[in-house]
């Protein structure tokens, strides 16, 4: 597909754009890395005394050196984004790390001022530690979740650039505009499998959110509040966005909605819930908690079902995609094709999606332990 050339006001334009969004980005990582490397060289800044975390020396060394890498990972992609170089990676080397970074983020981003405005309210949302022994020092949450806030809303407008350059074609036009698929009857099965997965965690946030304390463990139990249920119930919104988008995708092909609108609901929905669930897992694993803080049975299934419910919508993403590139590049002067090449263009196309040119383009991570 052809593009008009941009006017030399507008490549500078988004060149300035590019590299203030950059620039904002990285520095909102800074204040999370430095308080990581100041745990990991054994400082006490933000960890009261009493804190469970003083009682798991390496456990905590190793967790706070892995996230501290997931953040340094965001300085990269950062680049990756705005540099000539970044436009000749391989697709799934920016769209892995930028989905499960969606996911991780999108949840505090969601959850943080809902919370705040909860206490504002008069509701309780100072229980997002231990409620014997206090985890992190109040700042300490206002500063990361501040910076992570930041992150989402940076990162999220350079790679939405990014892609309208680079992918934009693939997710033009409407539902109806949709070709007919050689895999269809197989998305279509794995975007029910998806949807029906979604009643594990979806009935169990629910739950929790309303009040209920089944499944949990009496750690939970005993420190619900408003803040709590505040985070449940945004994990239920994400799990209706994942059920939305994958449905619409797979049975709405008649549809005038835009194609972008059921992308954008799968992509952050499924991150949200599948890495969220996969961070709350790890957590919960760790070691940190006490004897009598061990997640139960039901949580856990509730984690690895997200997790299974994310690797399903992903891999109906690469297939989507991948034969949507196929069908471009065989009718490259048509904007609404209407049947693939093959039966095998599921397969990724050479060139298609993982070196995607830039016609248009200017040369050039909830509560508690959840920090």
């Amino acid at each position: 597909m052809t593009q008009t050339p941009l006017a030399p006001a507008a490549v500078t334009t988004r060149r300035t754009a590019r590299s203030v969004l950059r620039t904002v980005t990285i520095a909102s990582c800074f204040p999370y890395m430095a308080l990581k490397a100041a745990w990991i060289s054994g400082s006490h800044l933000g960890v009261p005394d009493g804190s469970p975390l003083l009682d798991h020396r390496t456990t905590m060394a190793a967790l706070n050196g892995a996230t501290l890498l997931m953040d340094s990972a965001v300085l990269v992609i950062a680049l990756l984004l705005t540099q000539a170089w970044g436009r000749r990676v391989p697709a799934w080397v920016l769209i892995l790390p930028m989905w499960v970074a969606t996911g991780l983020l999108l949840p505090i981003m969601a959850g943080y001022p809902s919370q705040l405005l909860v206490g504002l309210a008069g509701g309780d949302v100072q229980g997002s530690g231990h409620a014997s022994r206090p985890f992190l020092d109040t700042w300490v949450f206002g500063v990361v979740y501040t910076g992570f806030i930041v992150q989402g809303l940076t990162l999220g407008a350079l790679f939405a650039l990014y892609a309208r350059d680079r992918w934009g074609h693939l997710w033009q036009g409407a539902l109806r505009d949709l070709p007919r698929s050689p895999t269809g009857p197989a998305q279509r099965l794995a975007a029910t499998a998806a949807s029906l997965l979604t009643l594990v965690p979806g009935t169990m946030h629910l739950l929790w959110a309303t009040g209920s304390a089944t499944g949990l463990d009496a750690s939970r139990i005993a420190e619900r509040n408003a803040g709590f249920r505040v985070m449940e119930a945004i994990a239920v919104f994400f799990v209706a966005a994942t059920v939305a988008g994958v449905l619409l995708l797979a049975f709405s092909r008649r549809s005038t909605l835009p194609l972008a609108v059921p992308l954008a609901l799968s992509w952050g929905g499924s991150g949200a819930t599948a890495c969220w669930g996969g961070w709350l897992a790890i957590a919960s694993l760790s070691g940190v908690q006490d004897a009598t803080e061990q997640p139960t049975a039901a949580m856990m299934l509730t984690y690895a079902v997200q997790m299974l419910i994310g690797t399903l919508v992903v891999t109906l993403g690469a297939y989507f995609f991948s034969e949507r590139a196929a069908v471009r590049a065989s009718h490259p002067s048509d904007p609404h094709p209407s049947e693939p090449r093959t039966a095998v263009s599921a397969a990724p196309a050479s060139g298609s999606s993982s070196s995607g040119s830039f016609a248009a383009a200017p040369p050039a991570r909830p509560s508690g332990s959840g920090t």
